[in-house]
């Protein structure tokens, strides 16, 4: 957390110069290092990713005791369950007998106890140590040894964890968010696709891939029909996220292949929001999309220097997804599309930067979010 906090006043200082006028040279982009170097991308693992909350999954995922799901964080499996209080937990995926990874099923429901396939160790759902088999004649006390815990957050329906011995509130790192996103109801959405890919590219230029449309009217065709790509409305830049709306071109009403509404919008919306789609990233792997009618979220996770998985996610809400005639493919292929798309372009991104001929290159004006955010990563 101290990583993004430090940057508010570089961030201010930012500000104030734009306010004043040009007096600093043009930004530009990162070194190549920051893209390639297997060594800078364990330090920002480290960095970003183990000192900050991240976003793991949702809550419906373990909505029963015992229900499970694994997360893998720079080579850290991370077992998160829920105990028969019904309390959320997570927990290192390490048995405390001689280190072997337990669960190794992607998401699952657990016996009433995490089981090591070993020496059959078994904890508790709430990580205590409850078996240990020939133990007996040893100078030993099962109270010395439950699984090492994981801290767990929820905001809205998002779970959230942080591998930090001390963490600070995951309330300081959403900032004011979860008040500006209070109408879309988010922790009643459901999930209904969930799509995977593998992407040979560094974490950090999906994210800034995500924070600008410049590029839409050339590789996003059908996405350009139905929004303005000049047309964002950013907030100004904060140190633990980054985003802003855009409006829907003449009759569009929501992002899908067409650009028809099939689906009633969101409860809690106003006119004004019907009109816009949100488009978030909070650090470090959350990338947050609402739309008037439904809530697509990608979650990035860093296997590599120049490899990243994604998960990506289609939620509605269950009053429409009841119905007989509920229909989601005309988003989920939209986003499909577009998402392909944006990954082949940062796979280029990601090769043209390993080249010899690559230097720096400036950023224009309305790429101000992106600089603010390697500005986090620089910790210049």
């Amino acid at each position: 957390m101290g990583s993004w906090h430090n940057l508010r006043k570089q961030i201010d200082t930012a500000e104030m110069e734009r306010n004043m006028g040009p007096v600093a040279p043009v930004s530009k982009t990162l070194p190549a290092r920051y893209y390639t170097d297997p060594g800078r991308f364990r330090l920002e693992v480290e960095k970003f990713y183990f000192e900050s909350w991240i976003c793991a999954g949702r809550v419906k995922q373990v909505a029963e005791p015992g229900e499970y799901f694994l997360r893998e964080v720079g080579g850290e499996s991370i077992i998160i369950t829920r105990d028969v209080s019904g309390m959320l937990r997570a927990f290192y995926n390490v048995c405390r007998h001689r280190g072997t990874r337990m669960c190794t099923v992607a998401e699952g429901k657990l016996p009433g106890r995490i089981l090591c396939p070993y020496h059959g160790w078994s904890y508790g759902l709430d990580g205590c140590l409850v078996g240990a088999p020939h133990m007996e004649e040893s100078n030993f006390s099962r109270e010395d040894y439950p699984l090492h815990r994981v801290y767990t957050d929820v905001w809205d329906g998002h779970v959230f964890i942080n591998l930090s011995q001390y963490p600070e509130p995951l309330a300081g790192q959403l900032a004011g968010l979860p008040q500006k996103f209070a109408p879309w109801g988010m922790q009643d959405l459901r999930l209904h696709k969930r799509i995977m890919y593998d992407v040979r590219a560094n974490w950090k230029l999906i994210i800034l891939n995500y924070n600008e449309c410049l590029h839409c009217p050339v590789l996003h065709p059908a996405l350009n029909r139905l929004t303005n790509y000049l047309g964002a409305d950013n907030e100004s830049p904060s140190p633990t996220y980054m985003g802003g709306a855009m409006g829907f071109r003449g009759n569009a009403e929501t992002m899908s292949m067409d650009g028809r509404r099939r689906r009633n919008y969101l409860p809690a919306l106003t006119e004004k929001e019907h009109k816009k789609v949100c488009y978030y990233t909070i650090y470090p792997n959350f990338l947050l999309s609402l739309h008037p009618d439904y809530m697509m979220t990608h979650t990035l996770w860093p296997k590599a220097v120049d490899r990243t998985e994604i998960v990506c996610e289609w939620h509605f809400h269950p009053a429409e997804m009841a119905k007989p005639d509920f229909e989601a493919n005309d988003a989920i292929e939209f986003w499909d599309l577009t998402n392909r798309e944006d990954w082949g372009i940062v796979e280029l991104s990601q090769a043209g930067i390993q080249s010899r001929a690559y230097t720096p290159g400036p950023y224009s004006s309305r790429e101000e979010l992106l600089h603010v955010f390697d500005t986090v990563i620089a910790g210049k």
